[in-house]
């Protein structure tokens, strides 16, 4: 559950005019181009509502080809201006320690999962 901090009641109902957000470090790198590209940042415009800094929440990024999801705990690290965000507020993104996240498609390589092969085959 995110710790949430006081936050200045006069900039409470006022539009952040940027926010920063983190990341794991060990988010694979098809993690990253989903969270960076400017349609999740979109997605982040649209349903957060508010943020505060420290405040932490996981958004679910994708499915891949193979139909794993992932789901991306987020930090937010900064706000600057209110804490109300819109369609103009800017998102931003830093990197921060590893936490364990399996965010590769190893179904897909080498390295995945392997299944019985079928006897009759």
């Amino acid at each position: 559950m995110a710790t949430k901090p006081d936050v200045d009641p006069a900039e409470a109902g006022a539009t952040a005019d940027r926010i920063v957000l983190s990341y794991p470090a060990d988010l694979s790198t098809w993690g990253r181009y989903q969270v960076e590209k400017p349609s999740f940042r979109a997605y982040i415009r649209k349903t957060r509502g508010s943020v505060e800094p420290g405040e932490t929440f996981e958004e679910f990024v994708g499915v891949g080809c193979c139909g794993n999801t992932l789901d991306v705990p987020l930090r937010v690290e900064a706000v600057e201006g209110g804490t109300r965000v819109d369609e103009d507020t800017a998102v931003d993104y830093e990197v921060r320690e590893a936490c364990g996240i399996d965010g590769g498609w190893r179904v897909q390589s080498a390295g995945g999962p392997r299944t019985p092969r079928d006897p009759a085959e």
